[in-house]
């Protein structure tokens, strides 16, 4: 009987534990959680969502608070449209956060940075162009475009020199998508390096509709893919994602052609990821019906989370000015017009509910929204229940091992 550690992911002569862990935002994929998976042969992500208020955290700056400040007589004004990021700023914040993690990282794996399009920034190509930059200037192994087709974002850095060094790879969950991808590229001469794909069980942003996700699989969707990469004669690795809650569930795609499998969920219960230990206990002990598919971002993507995220039905005044990094380029987000609706609606409130979106800037960064797999409700069968009725963390190492080499379904409980 096979296990995952009987494959490797292969890029040209290097060889890896076939093993990805996703880029969880804002900052739940830790350093220290990529740092592990990095040690341990595999590929582990950080996220550069928001990542100059990651960097106030993790590295004692104060992007966040300078930005406030600059635009802080535009804070009760409907208008955004001059609330812009710094762009030197915005590169020395991605410069600190992919610099500190590849100055640690050890062993024989990588480092990806999750890079989402729809982080729009009321300037998409030019704060788009100095993240992908930046990253690669700080010596990032690769990067992983999620959240958006990312047609033009390979043109952004066409001209850098790591360019054609530096790995990068897109999430998609269908063919057309990747096939929009392929011909939209094809004048650079620069395939990916890799393919995500992402499918309905994932946490987070979904790439399917609210009322049909449940009608696609994503084993069908990676035959498709392999078959048509099969077809075309293009030598590309595949990685499914979304719902890979086992290492025989990882074996199984491996078997059928897949070069590695990337998942997540069950490392947002060890001690490396970023959520506060509250929070994970929150996720151990849902149940299935306690999680959710809803519109609530204000990306206009679907989004899988638990119910009892406090996110939902916040009304929280827009924090644009401090945050921002959902407004269009024209200064727009879906939440801004949802909360002057509720404003009007309810003159002289001191509060308000939204119901329908969420002000997803300030939720992701107080670790509010609490976004998910299908597979969460599993997570309290992966570990021990504690005398006191909490549940034991488990370390990232422990999940990777288990990935890497269990078979017949089977999870190995810790110690």
């Amino acid at each position: 009987m096979k296990c995952v550690d009987d494959f490797r992911l292969r890029f040209g002569k290097q060889e890896f534990v076939p093993i990805m862990v996703g880029g969880m935002g804002v900052d739940i994929s830790t350093v220290d959680l990529a740092l592990e998976a990095a040690r341990l042969g595999g590929i582990g992500h950080i996220s550069d969502a928001m990542v100059q208020t990651v960097s106030d955290r993790r590295d004692q700056t104060h992007f966040t608070k300078e930005k406030l400040k600059l635009y802080k007589y535009n804070v009760a004004n409907s208008d955004k449209s001059k609330v812009m990021f710094d762009l030197g700023r915005l590169r020395e914040a991605t410069h600190n956060h992919v610099g500190r993690a590849m100055q640690a990282k050890r062993g024989s794996g990588m480092i990806f940075v999750n890079c989402m399009e729809k982080l729009t920034m009321n300037a998409p190509k030019d704060t788009l162009r100095v993240r992908l930059a930046s990253a690669l200037d700080a010596g990032i192994d690769g990067i992983t475009l999620s959240a958006g087709l990312h047609l033009g974002s390979f043109g952004l850095i066409a001209d850098h020199p790591r360019f054609r060094d530096a790995k990068l790879g897109i999430i998609v969950s269908s063919l057309r998508a990747l096939q929009l991808f392929l011909r939209k590229n094809a004048r650079l001469n620069r395939a990916p390096d890799y393919i995500v794909v992402e499918g309905p069980l994932a946490g987070g942003h979904l790439g399917f509709g609210i009322d049909d996700w449940r009608e696609y699989d994503l084993r069908t969707i990676v035959a498709e893919i392999l078959q048509y990469l099969k077809t075309e004669q293009l030598d590309i690795p595949v990685i499914p994602a979304g719902g890979i809650f086992t290492g025989s569930d990882a074996t199984s795609y491996l078997e059928m052609g897949a070069a590695a499998v990337q998942v997540a969920t069950r490392f947002t219960a060890t001690r490396e990821c970023g959520l506060p230990d509250k929070v994970k206990q929150e996720y151990i002990k849902a149940r299935e019906d306690d999680i959710e598919v809803n519109m609530i971002s204000p990306t206009g993507y679907p989004m899988r989370m638990l119910k009892s995220s406090p996110a939902i039905g916040d009304g929280i005044r827009p924090n644009c000015e401090a945050y921002g990094y959902l407004l269009d380029g024209s200064g727009n987000c879906a939440y801004i017009t949802a909360y002057n609706r509720e404003v009007a609606a309810h003159p002289g409130a001191k509060k308000v509910s939204v119901m329908d979106k969420t002000c997803l800037c300030t939720a992701m960064r107080n670790f509010d929204c609490w976004t998910c797999g299908h597979y969460t409700y599993r997570l309290k069968d992966t570990t021990r229940q504690l005398p006191d009725g909490s549940y034991q963390l488990l370390t990232a190492e422990h999940v990777f091992r288990d990935y890497q080499f269990s078979v017949d379904n089977k999870v190995a409980l810790p110690a």
